[in-house]
């Protein structure tokens, strides 16, 4: 058997190759999908079936233009309603790749479609050696139960199937049995998703939370109290994949713009998104656009951050930079890019426009600033368990995701000195230049954010609530 996993940063999504015998199962691709073409070649595959474990939120799946360039059937759990010709399929359904079996467990509980693979390599064995789990068993966490809106199902009632598939599926599984999810840490798909790619079935009996002994009635409590906003594409997400997106070659080439165009296209509503490193987006940026840096969990923050139908302008350091962006957002399904600044922000001091700066400081000179400077504002915009293990001092919680919607309520002085901190200074950094566009003129970036500070020995402060515990 001929196993691969291919994993994307940006989108903290695993993706996977299986083949044996001439024959190939690619499982929940993503949108740009040459690399299981390219890969399938070399290893003389053909692929035959491009299983999808359910309909994806957090990102547009290439399903559609990978089989329409292969001949591959598309498979989805019977339940998801794929309104694109595929392959139905319920408990206990088989496919084969060559010698290798693999069998459909319907496991419903981040969604009501959800379907875990069992993958068998029949001449080594005839137990399973590993299992796909999608977003149903993450390392360190479960799925999400909210992601079924509109369906008819409430957060509890999806907790509760997650509950019956965890117990009466997937832990009735032998504890050698490998697991490969379909993300890790940093996606909003679950609570503690762990920065490892893959474990086992005993490994996650003992250490993720999810799985410990606990009664339905205190699971169901558990995976429903204090749950983060899903992301508002999210479900538009879900019925792009339901229909097929279209292939990524039918995005049109990427302009250049000039300055003045870019004014006029934010004049008339359209985003800015500078997607240079903060060091760069800090020394000097066009007013009013939001830095989301092509270093980071880029697409996922994107997605997040900019609505769907937004008229885009990418500022970014090289023309290669730019249309990467726009590959990077079309995987989540933000095609909307009209263009994107000429000779970056070089072109735009030339032409005589304004910039605007966010300086950049070190965990030490936050330190410094606390102690000397009462008046000193501290935001912390990670999300609400990073705070809650440990953050600065004086440090209010604001998560990134939400900061638009929320800054109004922290009844902040935007005219005094604000340090913006997150866990290493890529989300705080956005969280800048959203603060800026909204009149905040006195803005610090913590470079190395709480990671930093940590490493440095400084004091850390545990919410009230945590600390009592």
């Amino acid at each position: 058997m001929y196993f691969k996993q291919f994993y994307l940063g940006c989108l903290a999504h695993a993706s996977y190759l299986i083949g044996a015998d001439g024959e190939a199962a690619v499982v929940d691709p993503q949108r740009d999908v040459d690399q299981y073409i390219e890969e399938a070649t070399a290893q003389n595959l053909k692929i035959k079936y491009i299983i999808e474990t359910h309909l994806h939120a957090d990102f547009v799946s290439g399903h559609r233009e990978l089989a329409d360039r292969t001949g591959a059937e598309i498979v989805f759990g019977e339940k998801a309603g794929a309104a694109l010709p595929h392959r139905a399929v319920r408990d206990g359904d088989e496919l084969t790749v060559g010698s290798v079996k693999l069998a459909v467990l319907e496991t419903p509980g981040h969604t009501p479609e959800s379907i875990c693979v069992l993958v068998t390599d029949a001449e080594n064995a005839n137990e399973p050696q590993r299992v796909l789990t999608g977003d149903t068993l993450f390392i360190g966490d479960v799925g999400r139960p909210d992601l079924a809106g509109g369906k008819g199902y409430t957060p509890q009632m999806m907790a509760a199937m997650m509950y019956d598939t965890l117990h009466n599926k997937l832990l009735k599984l032998d504890d050698a049995v490998e697991v490969y999810p379909a993300h890790g840490a940093g996606s909003m798909c679950g609570k503690n998703l762990s920065s490892e790619t893959s474990s086992t079935i005993g490994k996650q009996r003992q250490f993720n939370y999810a799985l410990q002994p606990m009664t339905r009635h205190e699971f169901v409590r558990m995976m429903t109290a204090e749950l983060p906003a899903a992301p508002a594409y999210f479900p538009k997400d879900a019925e792009i994949n339901r229909a097929g997106a279209s292939p990524l070659s039918a995005l049109p080439a990427l302009k250049p713009v000039t300055p003045a165009e870019v004014t006029e296209h934010a004049r008339g509503g359209g985003m800015i998104l500078d997607v240079r490193s903060a060091a760069d987006f800090g020394a000097a940026h066009v007013p009013g656009s939001l830095n989301i840096g092509l270093g980071g969990q880029f697409a996922s923050w994107a997605g997040t951050l900019i609505p769907m139908e937004t008229p885009v302008v990418i500022v970014a350091e090289s023309d290669e930079k730019a249309d990467e962006a726009q590959m990077r957002l079309a995987r989540v399904g933000l095609e909307n890019v009209k263009g994107h600044l000429a000779d970056c922000i070089d072109a735009w001091q030339t032409a005589g426009f304004e910039v605007v700066s966010v300086p950049q400081i070190s965990v030490a000179d936050l330190k410094e600033l606390i102690a000397s400077r009462p008046d000193l504002q501290v935001v912390d915009v990670r999300r609400p368990g990073e705070y809650e293990s440990g953050h600065a001092p004086h440090a209010m919680p604001a998560p990134l995701a939400n900061l638009n919607e929320t800054l109004p309520s922290l009844q902040l002085d935007p005219t005094k000195m604000t340090a913006v901190i997150c866990a290493g200074g890529y989300r705080s950094s956005a969280a800048t230049s959203i603060m800026q566009a909204r009149g905040f003129t006195n803005l610090l970036n913590v470079t190395g954010g709480t990671t930093a500070w940590i490493k440095a020995g400084y004091e850390v402060e545990m919410p009230a609530k945590a600390a009592a515990l």
